[in-house]
């Protein structure tokens, strides 16, 4: 498996890419990865990832595993795996309250209501969840938001073509229905496999699943690691439509 580290900034590469999350060191988080390079330097700029780190210092304190960069831990953020299972509704909550209860204001109750539904510190909570309610994706028009919240969220697709950097990528996008977030009919998108000879990820084939965050392929998935991501992804869908204040109905309606 590859190290906690550099599993880590594959998936945080692209939203810093873009401004969004850590520290404004995109380059050095690319090379990185791109060299196969896990060291106290990688480590300090995951440390930077205000939003992410807490979740996984959450997993790893809730499964007894002392570091929250260890691959597992990592990997149950960003696509799932059992770990997320041991965190209990009161550390979750917990977690919750420090974090955000002063940022989201009259909004908690709603916000909070997520954690008896069954949330889980997994990526796909955080972009359902929680970004809606902090006001990080108001704009005033429908588009702009389900485009972000389809953008930051892990998904998942199968490689069709490969070019020089670039990848077209069977995927399905988020939908909106006027009540609920779905997943529409797949279509095809164009992603970035690499600038400048650097890389996220190596050795993608024609047919391979992946796994794409913003504009990027960030990972070839496996079998398992592909059921973890759609099983973790839609739960959490289902708890945050679900909900009688729907987060992402708080942007989209």
């Amino acid at each position: 498996m590859t190290s906690g580290g550099l599993l880590f900034s594959r998936y945080a590469y692209p939203p810093n890419s873009h401004g969004y999350c850590g520290p404004d060191k995109p380059r050095e988080l690319l090379e990185h990865v791109a060299a196969g390079v896990d060291d106290g330097e990688l480590r300090h700029l995951a440390k930077g990832f205000e939003g992410a780190w807490p979740y996984l210092e959450l997993i790893a304190g809730a499964a007894g595993i002392g570091d929250p960069l260890d691959a597992r831990v990592v990997e149950a953020y960003w696509i799932g795996n059992p770990l997320l299972d041991q965190v209990s509704p009161s550390l979750m909550g917990g977690s919750m309250e420090e974090r955000f209860r002063a940022r989201a204001g009259r909004v908690w109750p709603q916000l909070i209501d997520a954690v008896p539904a069954g949330a889980l510190p997994h990526h796909s909570f955080h972009v359902f969840g929680i970004y809606p309610w902090l006001g990080l994706l108001r704009s005033g028009r429908m588009e702009e938001p389900l485009h972000v919240l389809d953008q930051c969220r892990i998904r998942w697709g199968q490689v069709v073509e490969i070019t020089a950097g670039r990848a077209m990528v069977r995927s399905r996008p988020l939908s909106w229905d006027g009540r609920s977030l779905g997943l529409g009919e797949p279509r095809i998108e164009e992603v970035v496999l690499g600038v400048d000879g650097l890389a996220l990820t190596t050795a993608l084939q024609v047919g391979d699943w992946c796994s794409l965050h913003w504009d990027w392929i960030c990972d070839r998935l496996g079998p398992r690691q592909l059921r973890a991501i759609q099983t973790y992804s839609l739960r959490q869908l289902r708890i945050v439509n679900g909900l009688p204040y729907s987060a992402p109905a708080s942007v989209l309606s």
